[in-house]
């Protein structure tokens, strides 16, 4: 049934129409045969023509502004997908991570959050927290804002839930640094893709100099990440582009849903880790410097759900950890390869450094059904002088993590990652995003 609006749009078209079939100019040849004459939109004829005449020029812009909103348009009809730009944070914010901008609550508030697909719950810094940074989000002036209960089933979700009243609390650690947070609800924008009731951590306490300024998207796949709550925008599928850590720009992406994704990429199996949910294990059979292969003991490669040993892709690692034996294999092979008449030094946690020139011996990454070879800039790291070179890797450290190789953001910049969890794969190709 028509509604009045309808009805109103269509008398006002019949009656334009009057218009132009009702001027002199326009009675000779209304039809032809039984088709209709269609009028052009600058013939006198039109009923849209313009009242007061446009010069060539004019009509040639506007054209192309009308031009250009419709293959917007189109654009947005077959393609679907969703890009979000994403940067190194070392000179927007001063942090070590990777942000893309998210606007948050209604009015939005914009907030540039890290992205770290090893976590799950997103929280952001808000008003009247304690050791936060000064960019916070005011869920005072948001008409969307929530906080939820303690029986609200996410709150049995978050680590160490806590009740405050009728309020679910939850309190983590990150790094060196704890947080607290209310557990709460609000309208997460992400590129043009608004996601009401996203549940995330309202921060009110910080220690710590390891928690992102403003605030952290966690990529995992555990039940408060941003795929499971978006599983049916994006299909439990992203990948993303990192930037050089060095560039100031907005250059990287992060790709979400299934439409757009690269075709011509190489996967590897995902792996699931019952007690390490979140995480992208893979299988790295062997790590190959140059030519060789270097001698890496089986157990220090291998995925073993029970103790939580085997490889993950992690954004949120700076430098690629490689268990002790796996490190050494490589380490030493890449010196041999340098050549033992050049001094090798330290600097910081870097133990293979140089401070003259030398050519990088190539890195291979074994996985099962894909190699990546990393570029030199992926696996070499200079200090702000310029004059010390170092290998960008090291030993994992001597915690709960001594058992996991890690694949840092450092090595992954300039590749595109693709994470299929529908397909149980994570895909790697080159890719310039500088």
């Amino acid at each position: 049934m028509a509604t009045l609006s309808h009805v109103l749009s269509l008398s006002l078209l019949f009656l334009s129409l009057a218009h132009g079939l009702n001027n002199p100019q326009c009675s000779e040849t209304k039809e032809q045969g039984s088709t209709l004459q269609i009028f052009h939109v600058y013939s006198p004829c039109s009923p849209f023509r313009p009242s007061k005449p446009m010069s060539w020029e004019e009509s040639v812009l506007q054209m192309q502004a009308k031009d250009q909103a419709r293959l917007q348009f189109l654009s947005s009809l077959v393609a679907k997908k969703s890009v979000v730009p994403i940067a190194s944070g070392r000179q927007i914010i001063q942090s070590p991570t990777y942000i893309v901008k998210a606007k948050i609550g209604t009015p939005p508030q914009t907030l540039l959050m890290a992205v770290d697909t090893s976590s799950d719950a997103a929280w952001v810094p808000c008003n009247g927290c304690v050791g936060c940074s000064s960019s916070v989000f005011n869920s005072a002036i948001s008409t969307t804002y929530k906080n939820l209960g303690c029986r609200a089933a996410q709150c049995n979700q978050v680590p160490n839930p806590t009740c405050l009243g009728s309020s679910c609390g939850f309190n983590l650690t990150y790094g060196s640094s704890s947080i607290a947070a209310n557990l709460s609800q609000e309208t997460f924008t992400l590129a043009t893709d608004s996601v009401p009731g996203y549940t995330f951590g309202c921060i009110q306490k910080a220690t710590g100099s390891s928690v992102p300024p403003q605030g952290l998207l966690g990529l995992g796949r555990g039940p408060l990440s941003l795929l499971s709550q978006t599983q049916n925008l994006y299909q439990s599928t992203f990948s993303y582009c990192l930037p050089s850590f060095k560039s100031p720009n907005f250059s990287g992406s992060l790709r979400l849903g299934p439409v757009g994704q690269p075709k011509r990429i190489k996967y590897t199996p995902l792996l699931k880790n019952p007690r390490r949910s979140s995480l992208y294990y893979v299988n790295l059979n062997a790590i190959r410097v140059g030519r060789r292969i270097v001698d890496i003991p089986p157990a220090a490669l291998a995925f073993n759900p029970t103790t939580g040993s085997g490889t993950i892709f992690d954004s949120g690692t700076v430098f690629t950890r490689l268990v002790q034996p796996a490190y050494l294999a490589v380490r030493n092979e890449f010196r041999r390869r340098v050549g033992p008449k050049i001094p090798v030094t330290s600097l910081g946690g870097f133990d293979t450094c140089y401070s003259v020139p030398f050519v990088v011996p190539t890195i291979t990454f074994m996985f099962s059904g894909m190699n990546v070879t990393l570029p030199q800039d992926n696996i070499v790291i200079h200090s702000t002088a310029g004059s010390i070179t170092c290998l960008a890797m090291a030993a994992s450290p001597d915690n709960v993590n001594s058992v996991l190789n890690v694949i840092a953001n450092m090595q992954q910049q300039n590749h595109r990652v693709l994470i299929d969890v529908p397909n149980s794969r994570l895909g790697v190709a080159r890719e310039a995003c500088t």
